[in-house]
């Protein structure tokens, strides 16, 4: 086992730009070891005043849709404009072995070269969403590592895709034309968070039907109330493989930075996403110190019994517990 670095030494070597230290850095804070936790919090806490000038973007999309392949394509484009951009991307965990595949440096093979790219696959474990229980945190590391750009892949779309939105600067929803009825099979609520939809694959004999996707998605999106913040959500084609409608995804992005910081949302979204951050984890300390009282589980096992057994109703049951 490597062994643990001071965390001045983790601190210096982030602010450098070291990718190594940054790695065992982004590995210390995933750790559930108390030890570990105590270490990446003083070294999160010293690069804490590096953080924040980063443009967050979170990608997403139904499984099939092609986020690998968009963000190697899009990764790349960044990355020949001259930014550096840092990928974080979240594998699903296999619910009967714990496991994780963690291949997306394999599936983004091209970009993994790039010297102006950091990516970081990362197991999703039991976290809602679609994200890693530290994203936040790696995203931090990352910002002091120097990365100007940061993009967030998730697993895929579900009700808890919420907790990505609620991490990022900007939220693209890819899509997939062709593939039966697109507006029936989306969820408003995602619709609805998305500051950007893009088709995908938008080339050869799918180019038609992504066009017809886009009118339909904008049809669709003008049904919805307005976001409040002034601006409106575009839907937008592109192919990845033959690097097509990448720059106006990035116009879009920028666009959409300049808007929401020239009218303070950008302010307010960072802000409220800070707040939302802390109230999950002090839900996340609470439940933990209640669980670990002594003899708790046990009464909580006799309470699920009586429950189960119809003698004592759920709503006190619960107050019988917290009175303890």
């Amino acid at each position: 086992m490597r062994q643990r670095l001071p965390a001045h030494s983790y601190t210096q070597g982030i602010l450098a730009g070291d990718r190594l230290v940054l790695s065992r850095a982004i590995t210390l804070v995933e750790s559930r070891r108390p030890d570990d936790q105590a270490v990446a919090q003083e070294v999160l806490e010293a690069v804490l005043p590096h953080t924040g000038r980063s443009i967050r973007v979170g990608i997403t999309g139904v499984p099939g849709v092609g986020k690998s392949t968009f963000i190697e394509g899009f990764g790349q484009y960044l990355a020949n404009l001259g930014h550096r951009l840092a990928v974080l991307t979240i594998d699903p965990t296999s619910q009967r072995s714990g496991g994780s595949l963690l291949g997306d440096k394999t599936r983004m093979e091209t970009l993994s070269m790039n010297a102006s790219a950091y990516i970081r696959p990362s197991p999703a474990g039991d976290s809602l969403g679609g994200v890693a229980h530290r994203t936040r945190e790696t995203i931090l590391l990352c910002e002091a590592a120097g990365f100007t750009i940061v993009l967030v892949e998730t697993v895929g779309v579900g009700q808890s895709e919420t907790v990505v939105h609620g991490m990022v600067d900007f939220f693209l929803l890819l899509m997939l034309a062709g593939a039966g009825d697109e507006l029936q099979g989306m969820k408003r609520g995602i619709m609805e968070l998305a500051d950007a939809l893009c088709i995908t694959k938008a080339d050869g004999d799918n180019r038609s039907a992504a066009n017809r996707a886009q009118v339909e998605y904008r049809n669709a999106l003008h049904l919805f109330p307005p976001t409040g913040t002034g601006w409106a959500p575009p839907v937008l084609t592109c192919s990845a493989v033959n690097q097509e409608g990448l720059t106006t995804i990035w116009q879009t992005i920028q666009e959409h930075q300049q808007l929401t910081t020239e009218n303070g949302h950008w302010r307010r979204r960072r802000q409220e996403q800070q707040r939302t951050w802390f109230r999950s984890l002090l839900r996340q300390r609470l439940e933990g110190q209640f669980y670990a009282q002594p003899g708790m589980q046990q009464q909580i096992d006799l309470m699920e019994e009586e429950v189960m057994s119809g003698k004592r109703l759920p709503t006190p049951a619960v107050d019988t517990l917290l009175a303890m």
